[in-house]
């Protein structure tokens, strides 16, 4: 019987190896924010080519080359990603005005909405259940 030995530093594939083929050239500054926009929505290629009513091919392509896309592929890409066609395009944002200190609610609620959409929901769905459970308390109390 022949010994087969397994060395994990040679072996090409690991549990936290990303899917799909490696990325062979950069995305253009177009493809990167519609790559990040499509990220923070928590959407998959699939997913948004589900909703542009495209194929996964189609959106790969749109992330990786520099592509012209028509005025109205411009505005239904912005409103399945849920941003401004600005923001897509890359114009600065106004930074918005605090209104002043930021407390400690304020600061977690900042982190919260940098998270995924749908992170984002989960994270807000258990606070309401927390609120939820002290209301409920509260009107026992009373």
């Amino acid at each position: 019987m022949q010994a087969i030995s397994v060395n994990s530093k040679t072996d090409g594939y690991d549990a936290v190896m990303r899917t799909g083929r490696p990325i062979t050239k950069e995305a253009t500054s177009l493809g990167q924010r519609i790559s990040t926009a499509r990220r923070d929505a928590g959407l998959t290629q699939q997913q948004l080519a589900d909703k542009l009513g495209t194929t996964q091919r189609v959106i790969t392509y749109w992330e990786r080359e520099a592509v012209g896309l028509k005025a109205e592929q411009l505005t239904s890409l912005a409103d399945a990603l849920g941003i401004s066609l600005d923001k897509l395009m890359g114009k600065p944002q106004p930074k918005a005005r605090g209104t002043g200190p930021a407390g400690r609610a304020k600061q977690i609620f900042d982190r919260v909405a940098a998270l995924p959409r749908v992170q984002q929901h989960s994270v807000l769905d258990t606070i309401e259940a927390l609120m939820a459970g002290q209301a409920a308390l509260k009107s026992k109390a009373s």
